[in-house]
């Protein structure tokens, strides 16, 4: 599943092509995770003026309205000029004046959604109880521990819940643990004011440095532009369950925490 880090290498990979960009026409595929909600040919004539992120989410800003768009569990996105007709697995096509931004999602729980703006309530429903973003100047340790102090489930199953950090996912959320010498069981209302700056600060360092990898491909992840993502490459505990911890040399181990497989080292991880 495309995590922060993967969204965030995609927005940078075809925003400043399609920046600026008309709409000439829209069509959609087979049905996605939510319904559009307006017609396609509505946005024609439509300008791109942006295209941010919150979280998982794309907000691709248009002068009356925006697309909030999402990956999914399988969803990618290109942006080139001619495309060859849509296959099987291609829903949504957005065809502009500068090129065509596509989306391919063969499990299709990902989805394109219209809204008037920002704060209107079919944005908010997806927008509105997001967390603090992890690599945005609001995300700071204070905080973070207060808002850890509110939760007695296990750390890392805070980190997925997403709504006091958004879009720690899996991966990034082992990376981070570890670097911060944590155990991904302990409860997170018991971690200490020093270990949450910890946190804090390897969550930002290991986010920064996925984005700068390119993300992580593990399966077929690629940015707009066709080109995979290298962090996973550098994993220090993800999906390395039994080899050796780089640090000290204990294997590594793995547990499931709700349904999702988590890595973490024994002995760097109190």
């Amino acid at each position: 599943m495309p995590e922060l880090p993967e969204v965030e290498v995609t927005r940078l990979s075809f925003a400043p092509g399609i920046r600026g960009a008309t709409i000439l026409s829209a069509t959609l595929g087979k049905p996605l995770r939510w319904p559009l909600g307006i017609q396609p040919s509505h946005l024609i004539g439509q300008q791109v003026m942006e295209v941010r992120r919150r979280g998982k989410y794309l907000l691709i800003d248009l002068n009356e309205g925006l697309l909030l768009l999402h990956l999914g569990m399988s969803g990618s996105l290109i942006f080139a000029s001619g495309l060859a007709e849509p296959g099987k697995h291609d829903h949504f096509d957005l065809h502009t004046s500068q090129g065509t931004l596509r989306l391919n999602d063969p499990r299709r729980f990902g989805a394109v959604v219209f809204a008037p703006q920002e704060s209107d309530a079919v944005a908010q429903k997806l927008l509105g109880k997001l967390g603090v973003e992890p690599l945005g100047e609001d995300f700071d340790a204070p905080a973070l521990y207060q808002g850890l102090q509110q939760r007695k489930a296990a750390i890392k199953q805070v980190l997925l819940a997403g709504d006091v950090v958004v879009g720690v996912g899996n991966i990034y959320a082992s990376e981070a643990l570890f670097m911060a010498g944590i155990r991904p069981t302990t409860r997170a209302n018991r971690l200490s004011r020093p270990r949450v700056l910890r946190l804090q600060q390897a969550i930002r360092t290991v986010l920064a440095q996925a984005v700068k990898k390119g993300g992580s491909t593990l399966r077929d992840f690629s940015n707009a532009q066709g080109e995979s993502g290298h962090f996973q490459l550098e994993a220090m505990v993800y999906a390395r369950q039994g080899e050796p911890c780089r640090v000290c040399g204990t294997p590594i181990k793995s547990i499931k925490q709700g349904q999702r497989s988590t890595f973490f080292c024994p002995q760097c991880q109190k």
